[in-house]
């Protein structure tokens, strides 16, 4: 029950990381608040099954005015938010030269903007609470340059996330430093979750070959990536912030 008492606001939560966290959440003592612009029923019955409060709230990530809104219903509904995790995201197919600009201001405003725009809609209330833990999702992507080989296969690009969503969760990155230092001094940690290939349904479209360049022989899991953002999010990881925990199954180590 690492989690009892806590509350916690996880976005994207209708997805597979999204969910499997609010689920993992839930075993762990903590209520929720659900947040996606899909379907949350499922897992806030699980919750419920659970002993555990959980508020739905329907919420595109992007818009300012939504997320505001968010934040003070799970406020209002959960007496106030210790922990956010911010999974919503999307990820984005093929090579730079066909990518057009609409491609890359959606995968930008969801992933990076969507991310930011929950960090800041929660500092305030983190604040007055002396008390907080934020953990982001950023990827393997925005620290590697990509998982593809285009020297050996150019197919390999096509099927493989690109240069927007790798630069988006980069961004998501520097975030996470910046409020990491900026946040210590009032009790709120902040960290990120490095996922590599994570066998969910954003990633079914995925080039399978990239199995081959993962040292462990296998893409990871939605709970794996669950159990890290839940160790962040706990007591247990007071004196870890603004650190990135990579979860990619030996593709990339430091």
């Amino acid at each position: 029950m690492r989690l009892e008492g806590r509350t916690a606001l996880i976005t994207g939560a209708a997805g597979g990381i999204g969910g499997a966290t609010a689920r993992a959440f839930a075993r762990e003592g903590a209520d929720l608040c659900l947040a996606d612009i899909g379907d949350t029923a499922a897992v806030a019955a699980e919750a419920a099954e659970l002993g555990r409060r959980a508020v739905e709230i329907r919420t595109d990530v992007t818009d300012r005015a939504q997320v505001r809104a968010m934040v003070d219903k799970a406020v209002e509904a959960l007496g106030g938010i210790d922990v956010l995790a911010t999974v919503a995201g999307v990820t984005s197919l093929g090579d730079a030269e066909s990518l057009d600009e609409a491609e890359w201001d959606r995968v930008i405003d969801i992933n990076l903007k969507g991310t930011w725009l929950c960090c800041q809609a929660v500092i305030a209330q983190m604040r007055r609470r002396r008390y907080g833990r934020i953990v982001t999702v950023g990827s393997l992507i925005g620290k590697n340059g990509g998982n593809p080989r285009p020297w050996i296969d150019r197919e390999e690009q096509a099927g493989s996330s690109n240069v927007a969503y790798g630069a988006s969760k980069a961004g998501v990155h520097a975030v996470t430093f910046f409020l990491a230092k900026e946040l210590a001094a009032d009790g709120i940690t902040v960290n990120s979750v490095s996922p590599g290939p994570i066998a969910t349904g954003m990633t079914a479209n995925v080039n399978p070959r990239l199995n081959e360049i993962v040292p462990v022989g296998r893409m990871g899991t939605a709970d794996e990536v669950a159990d890290a953002i839940l160790f962040l999010a706990s007591e247990s990881s007071g004196f870890i912030t603004g650190e990135t925990l990579d979860i990619n199954g030996g593709i990339m180590v430091d």
